[in-house]
């Protein structure tokens, strides 16, 4: 297979009318590999990442199902960032993030949270997923407008020596113990019956309570400790206290507003999107949620643009 595809019909409408050749949403692997690609055929693109480039690969501190001989996240996303960083063709706009995405016949508008527009015939969106919060969860009642960072934000210095109440027991809990190994630390894992799978790999770890829980009430506090009222299975209630909360109640995806089409489970399934919007990476499916997939989807989404362009629309 040749490295360099065949160049693709002339594209349509003058330079002057758009800002670049691609709008790639998104910072992670996906929309990295994006990038990339798109500037090995030729094709200039603006990045737009409202955090670092790969932030989350940041946090995983063992990799080996990646190419390249990897073994940690941070090492990944060090190698990425830099090579994106020497690509001529691709601008970054780092700390910025995309507040409306609109796409027309001719062309695709993204909006910025500072006001801006950029304009380019094609735009892939590769936002991937974040953290759902408390009052996405029907188990949980929280003070209004309350968000708590993810467990595997927590680093050893936000663990050593505390108690850490955790809501829900997907598997980053599982992730962070193995991190830390060493670390002396509670968790307090409260969980609702949907996850009483989950935490099988946990209950074993002397620095594991588990709260299974019919449903737990957040109360205000001061500072950053916590506590809660938790009902149990049986109805029986039990205060608990931490010196912190975090989640790990799963993710959901997070697709900028405007002409991104969602699926009924909130995910961005490829065929269901304008012609002028591709979308790779987490977002597309819950299936597929891996880095050597995200940057495969990301590399094909850069080729699909590539040799669109210049071609009716309804071929897009």
């Amino acid at each position: 297979m040749a490295d360099t595809p065949s160049p693709p019909p002339a594209r349509t409408g003058s330079p002057a009318t758009r800002d670049t050749d691609l709008i790639v949403v998104g910072g992670g692997p996906a929309g990295c590999a994006t990038a990339r690609m798109a500037a090995g055929v030729g094709m200039r693109s603006i990045l737009v990442e409202p955090d670092r480039l790969c932030r989350n690969l940041y946090r995983i501190p063992a990799l080996n199902n990646v190419l390249g001989g990897h073994t940690s996240g941070p090492e990944l996303a060090e190698t990425i960032t830099a090579e994106l960083k020497d690509t001529q063709l691709c601008r970054l706009e780092l700390g910025r993030h995309v507040t409306e995405l609109r796409a027309d016949e001719d062309r695709v508008t993204a909006t910025l949270d500072t006001g801006a527009r950029l304009t380019a015939p094609y735009a892939i969106v590769a936002t991937g997923t974040g953290p759902l919060q408390p009052c996405d969860a029907t188990w949980i009642t929280a003070p209004d407008g309350l968000t708590l960072p993810p467990l595997w934000q927590a680093g050893e210095a936000d663990a050593e020596g505390r108690t850490l109440l955790v809501l829900g027991g997907d598997r980053p809990v599982g992730t962070f113990l193995r991190a830390h190994p060493a670390t002396g630390t509670r968790l307090l894992v409260a969980y609702p019956a949907a996850d009483d799978y989950k935490v099988e790999e946990i209950r074993e770890d002397p620095r594991v309570t588990l709260l299974p829980v019919g449903h737990l009430t957040l109360e205000p506090a001061e500072g950053a400790a916590v506590s809660a009222e938790v009902v149990g299975r049986g109805g029986e209630r039990r205060a608990v206290a931490a010196d912190a909360a975090y989640l790990s109640i799963g993710n959901a995806p997070t697709a900028p507003p405007g002409d991104v089409v969602r699926g009924a489970d909130g995910y961005c399934p490829p065929t269901d999107q304008h012609p002028r919007v591709i979308v790779a990476g987490d977002l597309r499916s819950a299936r597929f949620q891996r880095i050597m997939t995200a940057m495969g989807s990301g590399s094909e989404a850069a080729l699909r643009a590539y040799y669109a362009t210049g071609q009716p629309l309804t071929e897009g």
